[in-house]
């Protein structure tokens, strides 16, 4: 039971110890655990002014992270709001990260499947694939259209 600030404070300082978390995730698992909502936010704002806490190196981490597993920026950006982060601040964060979403694209397009388009139905296929996992339909049009 999460009944001081102390128990709070250790609570979420090792959540953060094993990746980095947004605000609303923290307040979110810490209060299942069982802490009162006024000492959550009280110690987290506090994490939050000494710079343990900072959403933007955890929009930073996030999108890296789901970069790297060939999300594109429209999934992440889905995934972001649904765990309660601002649209301004996530778009801000999209932007600023030094991403080359089309080159991502392409590599995963390859990997998957191996650079190949045989006919309209495999093309379609393709396309309902890339445009799932998060990119946008102009940038999957122009890579497979690249590809005849």
């Amino acid at each position: 039971m999460l009944d001081t600030p102390v128990s709070i404070r250790r609570a979420a300082m090792n959540l953060l110890a094993r990746r980095e978390h947004g605000y609303v995730e923290l307040v979110r698992k810490l209060q299942q655990r069982g802490a009162d909502t006024e000492l959550v936010e009280l110690e987290l704002q506090r994490l939050v002014e000494e710079g343990l806490l900072s959403e933007e190196r955890y929009l930073e981490s996030y999108i890296r992270s789901r970069a790297n597993a060939g999300r594109g920026p429209m999934r992440i950006r889905e995934e972001l709001l649904c765990r309660g982060l601002e649209r301004s601040g996530i778009d801000r964060a999209l932007n600023e990260a030094d991403i080359d979403w089309d080159n991502n694209m392409h590599d995963l397009w390859q990997r998957r499947f191996d650079g190949k388009i045989i006919d309209i139905k495999d093309k379609a296929k393709q396309s309902r694939f890339l445009v799932q996992r998060g990119y946008e339909m102009n940038a999957v049009r122009r890579l497979l259209d690249q590809q005849n």
